[in-house]
């Protein structure tokens, strides 16, 4: 396989789009496992906190940001440590991780989300997996990414919405 690209592409093909992004992480399928279910991994990354009941399908998921809304979720699969998806709010995500040679590990995000905030969440996610990987220049890239995912994506899904009021 290919190094991941580390732009985000979007598939209109369903009944929603699709955002998905790829990383290749230097961390075996069981350590990125670990970083996308631990609460005090989750932290280092995740745009908000996450506090699941148990990660098997039917479980209930909340999601608390600071200062702002609580959204709640539904685990829907789980194949420890290949696949992870869940409800997050009105949105649907799945982690899909796959061994690569040298212990390294494929990661795909999907986010099956309303086609105005495919710009936005692919921007969110591009910082959010930058500092999942350990890249330092996640930082304050985000306006970058929705500038160039808004004019990518507004062709194929219409006006792009930014960050709620406040952020």
């Amino acid at each position: 396989m290919n190094e991941a690209t580390n732009e985000a592409t979007v598939i209109t093909q369903g009944r929603r789009p699709v955002v998905r992004l790829e990383r290749v992480l230097a961390r075996a399928p069981e350590a990125v496992w670990r970083a996308i279910t631990d609460p005090e991994e989750l932290k280092a990354w995740f745009p908000c906190g996450v506090i699941a009941d148990s990660w098997k399908p039917g479980a209930a998921i909340s999601f608390p940001f600071a200062g702002g809304p609580t959204l709640t979720g539904v685990v829907l699969e789980v194949d420890e440590p290949h696949v992870l998806a869940y409800t997050w709010g009105e949105e649907t995500l799945r982690f899909t991780l796959t061994p690569e040679p040298d212990g390294r590990t494929r990661l795909v995000l999907t986010d099956e989300l309303d086609s105005p905030f495919a710009a936005r969440n692919a921007a969110g996610w591009q910082v959010c997996l930058a500092r999942l990987t350990g890249d330092a220049s996640a930082g304050d890239a985000w306006q970058q990414h929705f500038a160039r995912y808004t004019a990518a994506f507004e062709p194929a899904l219409g006006p792009q919405e930014g960050p709620p009021a406040g952020h």
